[in-house]
């Protein structure tokens, strides 16, 4: 094997390592360095750190610390197995030290060595949070109902659905998912979003999850950079019927469990299950709500009918026992009046 002579100690070496032999080399090596005082960039509204030019989310003060002394700690390229340990110590708001442990393996041989730095934190706005305050949005989502306005529980479901959304883009590294304004009006709810793509994500999932339709309209705001600026409007229309709505259905009695793709129910004179797209329920007639159905007494059960006191003439009447049917007599049950009379409703239907 061929041998050469370390110009340092005169040995000779089969290799040189930065021009001298394994000896030499390790006497003075430094496996770590970091600079003394660094400097974070932190959002004072929601915490991001500005890196590489850009900001990005962190989970908190010390997790960017943390990053911040990461990202500047130099570590030698022949270390191998390399393990790091960084413990910052708030000494104020402002100001971190940070003590940093390392631990390699350098041709065959282990290294440990101990750093300490400074990391000053510096706050400034973030593009997101001064667009939110300046209130920059691209787009436009018109909460409405078809043919009635929408419930509290309704906003508050596709409210929930936003910011699920909203979370996760802004995770995923869109710095306009937010929501600039929101107006509350008689017919539903304005928003104001940063993003017109979050803006299209957000009625895909709402329209999947509860139901109903979307269409967009763009209009030119100006040009930047050479290019068309538009904002877009996205009218969103939650179905006529949500579930627990009693419906007629080209003469059935439909009581609504599920809206997604397609509308599901139960038959409540039958007890069948309903399915149909939401066009198929064009014509059809909200009868009652499931949570508003007045309650009467049972009075008693004979086979496959019940008889039930009327609860606006108090008079008995015999009804056709509900599917599904599991009450008492004696105990209170739901009935709905309808063009064909009451229809007994079961407390759990399929």
């Amino acid at each position: 094997m061929n041998s050469t002579i370390c110009p340092r100690c005169g040995n000779q070496t089969h290799k040189l390592f930065e021009g001298r032999c394994k000896s030499c080399f390790l006497e003075n090596f430094v496996l770590a360095e970091i600079a003394q005082v660094l400097h974070a960039k932190i959002c004072s509204g929601c915490e991001a750190r500005y890196v590489k030019s850009k900001w990005v989310n962190y989970g908190g003060l010390e997790d960017v610390v943390v990053h911040t002394a990461e990202d500047a700690l130099f570590i030698h390229a022949m270390a191998e197995d390399i393990e790091i340990y960084i413990e910052p110590r708030a000494r104020t708001p402002y100001l971190y030290r940070v003590h940093i442990v390392v631990d390699a393996l350098v041709l065959d041989e282990m290294f440990h060595q101990e750093l300490e730095t400074e990391v000053r934190i510096l706050r400034e706005s973030c593009d997101m949070c001064s667009r939110i305050s300046g209130g920059y949005f691209e787009a436009i989502i018109q909460v409405r109902a078809t043919n009635r306005i929408p419930g509290d529980d309704e906003k508050q479901e596709c409210m929930a659905i936003i910011n699920d959304v909203l979370e996760r883009m802004l995770n995923k590294g869109d710095r306009l998912a937010f929501i600039s304004n929101s107006l509350d009006i008689r017919e539903g709810t304005d928003l104001y979003l940063g993003s017109s793509n979050a803006a299209r994500h957000i009625c895909k999932e709402i329209n999947s999850r509860m139901g109903g339709s979307f269409s967009e309209s763009a209009t030119l705001q100006g040009r930047k950079d050479g290019k068309d600026m538009y904002r877009i409007t996205f009218s969103l229309r939650l179905p006529e019927f949500m579930p627990g709505d009693i419906i007629d259905h080209r003469g059935r009695i439909i009581e609504i469990r599920r809206f997604s793709k397609n509308v599901t129910g139960n038959d409540l004179e039958t007890g069948a299950r309903f399915t149909a797209s939401s066009d198929d329920l064009t014509g059809a007639v909200l009868v009652a709500k499931r949570k508003d159905l007045p309650r009467t007494t049972l009075v008693a059960i004979e086979n496959n009918d019940i008889l039930v006191l009327d609860p606006e003439t108090y008079e008995t009447v015999t009804l056709k026992k509900p599917p599904m049917f599991n009450a008492s007599e004696g105990s209170d049950i739901a009935v709905v009046r309808t063009e064909k009379g009451l229809i007994a409703v079961a407390d759990m239907t399929r």
